[in-house]
């Protein structure tokens, strides 16, 4: 076995005959040029064994030669060789000639025997790995533009453009199938195979022209004149929001945030549209938390309860099974049927403390799950779900959201702000002790996770009650008030937040008269001094944030 030289005959010409147009194309040529090379051998030598000649390129071409397969160097077809660095190696009419031209069009015949151009009934090119080069620390310009393929996409888009007659594969997922079908029909593949493989061969290139255009503005615009996304399907869900609306899942690739879209469900049924939004809610709420009381003298293993994509209960504390029993007493009615989740892994110490009572979880979301935890979960509830995320606490930097519109999309940057009280300023009362802090840090990370019109009331480290996605604050205020009610009557340190400034003093006079000892919020109404005179009469303490955190 060896490879063929430049210039060394090949074969005996054959004159091309026209076909018919038909179901099934027979594959007698292949070209073969991948960048990854895994499983490439078993692949050719399949192809080999179904009497197909085999063309390909450099290292692709070395690698069939060592591995005793007669292989056709492209330059042999070509008669050029290849040249600048490997900038030039398929783009030569004897290969899109090959790939472009009808078989049953007598011009396109003619004009293959004209020129010695041979047909070319499968392409398989996987490109140069510029997403891959581009997520690398670090990475030079140079190195980035090099990884640029020019040939492969040309190829992939004329074999696709021709899948009449060839068959284009882009994966080494694909190798598999393309080689059952040769096994299940004398060599031959089907339009059906064809026209799935040119669909998904357009979608790469797609995908692959997006991730070079997307890079090269970045350098340069935040927000660029147009927006290339980048998604692939992981899953189609039973259903969206309601049960006459379809719906499905997708992953953005190297999204630089916590991959929820690709976790693991360990056990349980797969995760509903409104089990994945609720979810995103408790992973955001529970890594924000987390990041503000990284110096908590308590610790920080957080717990958050989320329910129709708002915490009802929240608190951090220096294990995992105080933090949930923590989380879940904020509101015990609220957490029925809802969403856990965690930022440390569960054992079964802490399953069995959540398995305990009359306690019904839809999902339970954490870094990891032992086995033995596991089970316990499993005999308790047989549906709940239990995902794992291992890079929960990854917080996305410079990144940005997306939310559709008709006819639109609208786009921001994500919201990293967590309770910084180090920049927060206190304009009435002496300040704020280790008590307060704890209950200001995860009052204002509830109230920056509700919907807006949000307040939110933290008592003894924990959320006590919240008011969120109302028309009015004064509503938000009594809504939290009637939930905290309990919690209010045994606290001496309360802080009630405030997602936006209190434009009347109506709402805070209302937190202070129900027992909140301290107002969180970011200032900026005109009215601002009616609110700190307020907390003056009630020796409250009043904190201005100087950050609105609006959700909508």
């Amino acid at each position: 076995m060896r490879l063929h030289r430049q210039g060394e005959p090949t074969a005996t010409p054959v004159e091309t005959q026209r076909v018919h147009m038909s179901d099934r194309v027979h594959i007698q040529r292949a070209l073969l040029s991948v960048s990854d090379k895994t499983d490439l051998v078993p692949f050719a030598r399949a192809l080999s064994g179904h009497g197909v000649e085999l063309i390909s390129t450099g290292g692709t071409a070395k690698a069939l030669a060592e591995a005793g397969l007669d292989v056709i160097t492209v330059d042999e077809l070509t008669g050029f060789p290849e040249m600048m660095d490997g900038r030039i190696k398929t783009l030569h009419p004897r290969i899109h000639g090959g790939l472009l031209a009808r078989r049953d069009v007598d011009d396109h015949v003619e004009a293959m025997n004209t020129h010695g151009i041979k047909p070319i009934d499968l392409v398989c090119i996987n490109l140069y790995p510029f997403e891959r080069t581009i997520a690398t620390p670090g990475v030079r310009e140079d190195d980035a533009i090099e990884q640029i393929d020019i040939g492969g996409p040309a190829a992939l888009r004329s074999a696709s453009k021709n899948h009449a007659f060839v068959t284009v594969v882009t994966g080494i997922g694909q190798y598999d199938q393309v080689i059952s079908e040769l096994n299940a029909n004398d060599g031959c593949t089907t339009l059906a195979l064809r026209r799935s493989l040119a669909t998904a061969a357009f979608a790469r290139t797609a995908r692959y022209d997006a991730a070079i255009a997307s890079w090269m503005e970045a350098s340069s615009d935040a927000f660029p004149a147009w927006l290339h996304l980048i998604a692939g399907r992981e899953r189609l869900l039973r259903y969206g929001e309601n049960p006459h609306q379809q719906a499905a899942l997708y992953a953005i690739p190297d999204s630089g945030d916590a991959s929820l879209a690709s976790a693991s469900t360990i056990d349980g049924k797969p995760l509903s549209y409104n089990n994945y939004n609720d979810a995103a809610g408790g992973l955001r709420c529970c890594r924000d938390l987390a990041h503000a009381t990284e110096d908590q003298p308590d610790g920080n293993t957080v717990c958050v309860v989320v329910k129709h994509a708002s915490p009802c209960g929240l608190a951090a504390r220096n294990n995992a099974i105080d933090a949930f029993k923590a989380a879940w007493a904020g509101d015990p009615l609220a957490a029925f049927g809802g969403i856990v989740t965690l930022n440390q892994p569960v054992t079964n110490e802490l399953a069995q403390v959540i398995v305990e009572g009359d306690r019904f979880i839809e999902v339970l979301l954490a870094p990891a799950f032992d086995q033995d935890a596991i089970d316990t979960l499993q005999n308790r509830w047989k549906n709940l779900r239990l995902v794992a995320v291992p890079d929960i606490m990854h917080r996305p930097r410079n990144s940005q959201t997306i939310r559709s519109i008709p006819g639109g999309l609208l786009l921001q940057d994500h919201d990293n702000q967590i309770a910084d009280d180090q920049h927060w300023d206190v304009v009435v009362g002496e300040g704020l002790d280790d008590a307060a802090i704890a209950n200001a840090r995860c009052a204002w990370t509830a109230a920056k996770h509700l919907p807006s019109n949000a307040v939110a009331i933290a008592c003894d480290g924990r959320l006590a009650g919240v008011g969120g996605g109302q028309v009015d604050r004064v509503s938000a205020a009594s809504i939290a008030v009637a939930k905290a009610t309990e919690a209010l009557a045994n606290c001496s340190t309360a802080v009630a937040a405030s997602d936006a400034f209190f434009p009347f003093s109506d709402g805070p006079a209302l937190l202070l008269d129900a027992g909140v000892t301290c107002l969180l919020h970011p200032g900026g109404s005109k009215r601002d001094e009616d609110t700190f005179e307020l907390c003056r009469q009630h020796g409250a303490t009043c904190v201005l944030t100087g950050t609105r955190a609006f959700r909508h």
